[in-house]
């Protein structure tokens, strides 16, 4: 399965839950880096070796019927068609790709893996025709190859080693294309079916819900469709197939189902985030603070603190500059009778000028300034320059977690510093 995938899960695909800051998802852990492709990195998991040696052997043994000359030789042009059909795959995922950053939505990398491949792309496109577009673009390149494949093997012989790898090679390709042209979520055609209904409806999630139900609905079709397309034909060649073929389409069967079935709901789940996400903005979420400076006792300025009704610490300098956020964690960690003789600038952390956060921040754009700097706390600004809080990264998650939730967890109010 070849598909392109905005940061969902992820993927398959989102923004990731803050913890002692949001972080950026980490880009090791993809398999092999096999290199970069106009910037972007590719990856092939391991899994992928597991499908090669598959391909492999299945396709081998297909060649010994075809081509019997070949001896144990055609397992070597057996792994080379394996190769050549994932190199098609990543041709895909390119055109993916190269369609994404055409309309300024960042892809974080591409994997090949076991059943095709991934792009993964970070947002979501700003129109339903662009996403029609993204969508469509892996398909058509696929139906592309797949002529080309043909026009190769109307110049080559029939029964030739070549003939038969761009006989193989074309196959896959169509099968690749009218694959993920099913109208259904995780699939491209389920992304074209979501801008299809997204542009009827004016609305991204309605489009999302019809294709991640069709998907699921596709994923029900599979589980029960494919072992019995594939018992069908004569009495023969029912009584033709042994039990192990049985148990492998069965096998397929589900696993196929399953990667779709996830995928829907991710997609479904993720497009529910987003259309809550705008609800987290850093001015809501943002501390009252008091300036202290970093000589002042922890004592007494949580005695300032708590008589202004302020909930966090902002080391500042003669001149009332800031300079560091002291860390809550560092706050907790120190027991009551000792806070009178620690200095609050030995719990502080110096500021940067990226822990500054503009107060009018939210959804997405607050979440990826967080995650670009990962810290426990911020500095949170107005345009003029003026102080207007502290950020905790801790806030942040649970108003992260919160917007996930239905209902809506309730506020439990506000507690103190110490």
């Amino acid at each position: 399965m070849a598909d392109s995938e905005p940061d969902r899960t992820p993927r398959s695909g989102g923004p990731q839950t803050p913890g002692g800051g949001p972080r950026r998802p980490r880009q090791t852990g993809g398999g092999l880096l096999m290199g970069r492709v106009l910037g972007v990195p590719v990856y092939v998991a391991p899994s992928w070796f597991l499908v090669a040696a598959l391909i492999t052997w299945f396709f081998g043994n297909q060649l010994d019927r075809v081509l019997p000359e070949l001896g144990n030789s055609r397992y070597l042009v057996s792994l080379f068609f394996a190769v050549a059909f994932y190199a098609s795959v990543l041709v895909h995922e390119l055109a993916h790709t190269v369609a994404a950053l055409r309309f300024d939505l960042p892809v974080r990398r591409i994997q090949l893996q076991f059943f095709g491949g991934v792009s993964e792309i970070e947002k979501d496109s700003q129109t339903p025709g662009r996403e029609f577009v993204l969508a469509g673009v892996g398909p058509l390149l696929s139906l592309v190859l797949a002529g080309l494949c043909y026009a190769g093997m109307l110049a080559v012989e029939s029964g030739t080693v070549p003939g038969v790898l761009l006989a193989g090679l074309m196959i896959s390709n169509l099968i690749v294309a009218v694959f993920n042209l099913l109208p259904g979520l995780p699939l491209d055609g389920g992304r074209m079916l979501r801008a299809v209904v997204w542009k009827i409806s004016g609305r991204p999630m309605t489009g999302t819900i019809a294709a991640a139900w069709t998907g699921r609905a596709l994923a029900i079709a599979v589980l029960i469709g494919f072992p019995l397309a594939t018992h069908t034909g004569s009495v023969a060649e029912r009584e033709s197939l042994t039990g192990l073929a049985t148990l492998t389409d069965a096998l397929l069967a589900a696993i196929l189902a399953a990667i779709i079935w996830t995928g829907a709901g991710n997609s479904l789940r993720m497009a529910r985030l987003r259309e809550r996400l705008p609800a987290l903005s850093a001015r809501s979420l943002t501390r009252r603070a008091v300036p202290v400076t970093g000589e002042t006792p922890l004592s007494e300025a949580l005695r300032r603190a708590n008589d202004a009704g302020a909930r966090a610490l902002v080391v500042v300098d003669a001149a009332g500059t800031p300079l560091a956020v002291v860390r809550e964690a560092g706050i907790a960690g120190i027991p009551h009778h000792r806070r009178p003789w620690v200095a609050v600038g030995t719990l502080a952390q110096d500021l940067t000028d990226d822990m500054r956060v503009p107060a009018e921040l939210t959804g997405e754009g607050l979440l990826d300034h967080l995650r670009a700097v990962p810290a426990t706390e911020y500095l949170v600004v107005e345009e003029t320059g003026e102080v207007y809080g502290v950020l905790s990264a801790g806030d942040v998650e649970r108003a992260f977690i919160n917007a996930m939730a239905r209902p809506t967890t309730p506020s439990r109010g506000v507690k103190s510093l110490d």
